[in-house]
């Protein structure tokens, strides 16, 4: 479960809202769940690739004025 809590990655361009997801769910338990917002346009697209390439399930993806919004629960 989330704590309520929401990692902005707001401004960052590609590679880096995948890199720094990648980062914070490395020092989180298998299971918990993190919720990220993105403003770059190529997230819509990264963002769901990075989870299926590393084994994380994508919880939800909404798209937003301004960006996007997804919750990524972490995989074993």
């Amino acid at each position: 479960m989330t704590d309520g809590t929401v990692y902005d990655l707001k401004g960052l361009k590609c590679p880096l809202p995948v890199l720094k997801t990648r980062r914070r769910l490395a020092d989180m338990p298998v299971g918990a769940e993190l919720a990220i917002e993105t403003s770059d346009p190529l997230a819509g697209i990264d963002i769901p690739h990075f989870c299926q390439e590393d084994g994380h399930a994508l919880l939800s993806q909404e798209k937003h004025e301004g960006g996007h919004r997804f919750l990524i629960r972490k995989g074993g």
